[in-house]
C-alpha cells in the first residue's frame, strides 16, 4: 500500500482564514491526505496567507519563505500560498515569490486536493488573474443565495464523499454546509456567519477580494455548532467581515436575534460569543438579545475606527464621539460587566491635532477593555489611497505611540475596576505555568486572558466561576469560587 501523502496547513490572519484552513482540511483529508502539524513532516505545505495590511502581507511572504526552507532538508517537496494575500494578488504574487510553487485562489478551494497533487507531481497549476469579487454576486441581496456557482470560502461547496468517509469531519448538511476538520482540540472554535462586506470604508479592501456580504443559512450554521459541541468544543465564536448584517440577504435583518438562543441551547456548549459588530448597524433587540441571553456573551466587539466626525467621513462611516458613548451607556446599562473591544486608525488623510483630542476624549470616557490602534498607510485599491492631505510618516509615526500608550494605559485601568467582580472562566491551558483561561469579556488571542489562582479539580474546556483579585497589565487574577466548575446556565453572563 503506497504510503499516504501528508499535508501542513499553516495558518496566518484572522478567525476566518482559521475556519477556512478546517474547510480545507476536511477537503483534504476527505480525499486520503494525512494532515500533519509541522510543515517539515508534510509533502506539501500549505500557507493561508494575509492580505490585509503590510504587516500581515510580510508575515505571510516570511511564512512562505520559511517553508520554502524546508525543501531538500526533510520531506517537503511543495509549498503553495492560498488565503486573502493569494486571492488578492495571484499572478503578481506569484512572480514576486518564485518560492511558492502555487499561488491558489479562493475558486481552486473546491478542487484543493487536485490541485496540490498536480503541483506535487511538478506540474504547473496557473495562477489566478485577481478580480473584483464584489461583481461576482448579484447587486441585490436577496438574489445572492441562488448563485451556488461563486466560491465563498467558509461557506463550503457540494464535494464528491468517498464512502469510507474518514471520522471527525463535519457532515455535509446541504450545498452550502462545508466539510470541516478541526486543526487544534482547544475548546473554542469559530463558525462562519457570513461572508463578505457591502460598505464601502474608503480604507479597507477587504470587500474587493473577499466579495459582497453574503449570510450562511441559519440551519448550516446551527448543524456546524452542533458537530463543534460533539468534537468537546464549549465556545463558539462567530465571525464574518460584518456580523449585524446577518440575514439581510435572507429577507430578515433580525435574524441573528433569533439565531442566538438556538445555538445558546445546543447542548455541550458553554458559551456563544459574537465579534466584528458594526456601530452604525446596532439595533435594540441585538444589544438585549446580547445582554440578557444565557450563554451568549455579552461581549461587543465594535469596529469604531475614530470618533472625530470628520475623520469619520472621510471614511465612509458614521456616528462620533457622543453618539458612541450613548451606545456604550445603553449596553453598559442593561449588562454593567460588558465586554466591549475596538479598533482604531490614526493619522487617516486630514485628520487634525483637534481630530485627534477628540478621539482620545472617546477613549477615555469608553472604558474599553481592549483597544487596537493602527497607524494609517495607503493600502492599494482604497479610495483613501486617492486622497490628498496626506500626513508625513514621522506624525503619523508619533501619533500611533501616543495613542498606544494612552491605550495600553486606559485598558489596564478599565482591568483594575473588574477587581472584586465574579468572572466565568473557559479554561484553556494548565500547565506548569499556571491555569489560564477567558472570562466572558475576552474573545480568544486578542483580550487578555484570566489567571486562575488554582488549578486544583480543573481541566481544559471546564468552566469556572472566579472572583478577580487582582490583574497584570489587562490580564487578570482571580481566585475559583468553591463548588462553581460547570457554572454553564449564567457562563454567558
Amino acid at each position: 500500500m503506497p504510503e499516504r501523502r501528508t499535508v501542513a496547513l499553516v495558518t496566518l490572519g484572522c478567525a476566518r482564514n482559521e475556519v477556512d484552513s478546517e474547510e480545507l482540511a476536511g477537503r483534504l483529508e476527505a480525499d486520503g491526505w494525512h494532515l500533519v502539524e509541522d510543515a517539515e513532516n508534510a509533502d506539501v505545505a500549505v500557507v493561508n496567507t494575509c492580505g490585509f495590511v503590510e504587516a500581515a502581507k510580510k508575515d505571510s511572504v516570511d511564512a512562505l519563505l520559511e517553508a520554502n526552507d524546508l525543501k531538500g532538508h526533510g520531506r517537503t517537496q511543495a509549498v503553495v500560498a492560498v488565503g486573502c494575500m493569494a486571492e488578492r494578488y495571484g499572478k503578481e504574487l506569484a512572480e514576486a515569490l518564485p518560492e511558492a510553487d502555487g499561488v491558489l485562489g479562493f475558486d481552486d478551494y473546491a478542487d484543493i486536493s487536485d490541485r496540490l497533487q498536480t503541483i506535487l507531481n511538478g506540474g504547473i497549476h496557473a495562477s489566478h488573474t485577481p478580480r473584483d469579487r464584489r461583481k461576482l454576486l448579484p447587486i441585490s441581496p436577496a438574489e445572492r443565495q441562488s448563485a451556488t456557482d461563486v466560491a465563498l470560502p467558509g461557506h463550503g461547496a457540494p464535494v464528491d464523499l468517498p464512502v469510507d468517509l474518514p471520522e471527525g469531519l463535519a457532515p455535509q448538511s446541504g450545498p452550502r454546509a462545508p466539510l470541516r476538520r478541526r486543526l487544534d482540540g482547544a475548546p473554542v472554535a469559530s463558525v462562519k456567519l457570513a461572508s463578505g462586506c457591502d460598505r464601502r470604508c474608503s480604507f479597507c479592501a477587504i470587500p474587493s477580494f473577499r466579495g459582497s456580504f453574503i449570510s450562511r443559512r441559519p440551519s448550516d450554521v446551527l448543524n456546524e455548532t452542533r458537530w463543534l459541541a460533539e468534537q468537546g468544543v464549549k465556545e463558539i465564536m462567530l465571525v464574518s467581515e460584518n456580523n449585524t448584517s446577518y440575514g439581510k440577504d435572507l429577507g430578515d435583518i433580525r435574524l441573528l436575534e433569533s439565531l442566538l438562543p438556538e445555538l445558546a441551547d445546543i447542548d455541550g456548549l458553554e458559551r456563544v460569543r459574537v465579534s466584528y459588530l458594526q456601530p452604525a448597524e446596532m439595533r435594540p433587540g441585538l444589544i438585549d438579545v446580547l445582554t440578557s441571553t444565557p450563554k451568549i456573551a455579552p461581549y461587543f466587539d465594535l469596529s469604531f475606527q475614530h470618533s472625530a466626525p470628520g475623520v469619520l467621513r472621510a471614511m465612509r462611516r458614521f456616528g462620533d464621539t457622543d453618539r458612541f458613548l450613548e451606545l456604550l451607556d445603553t449596553i453598559r446599562s442593561k449588562a454593567p460587566q460588558a465586554g466591549v473591544r475596538s479598533n482604531f486608525i490614526v493619522g487617516f488623510p486630514g485628520e487634525s491635532e483637534a481630530d485627534l483630542a477628540e478621539l482620545e476624549r472617546f477613549l477615555n470616557g469608553a472604558r474599553l477593555d481592549a483597544i487596537g490602534v493602527f497607524g494609517y498607510s495607503d493600502e492599494e485599491g482604497t479610495e483613501a489611497a486617492t486622497y490628498g492631505d496626506k500626513l508625513d510618516e514621522d506624525v503619523v509615526a508619533e501619533r500611533l505611540a501616543q495613542v498606544s500608550r494612552l491605550a495600553e494605559e486606559l485598558v489596564s485601568q478599565r482591568a483594575e475596576e473588574r477587581v472584586g467582580e465574579t468572572v466565568h472562566v473557559l479554561v484553556e491551558s494548565l500547565d506548569e505555568e499556571g491555569v489560564y483561561g477567558r472570562g466572558a469579556h475576552q474573545a480568544p488571542e486578542t483580550d487578555g486572558q484570566v489567571l486562575l489562582t488554582s488549578g486544583e479539580g480543573l481541566s481544559v474546556g471546564r468552566m469556572v466561576e472566579a472572583k478577580v483579585v487582582g490583574t497584570e497589565g489587562v490580564d487578570l487574577v482571580a481566585e475559583p469560587l468553591p463548588g462553581s466548575f460547570g457554572c454553564s446556565e449564567e457562563a454567558g453572563r
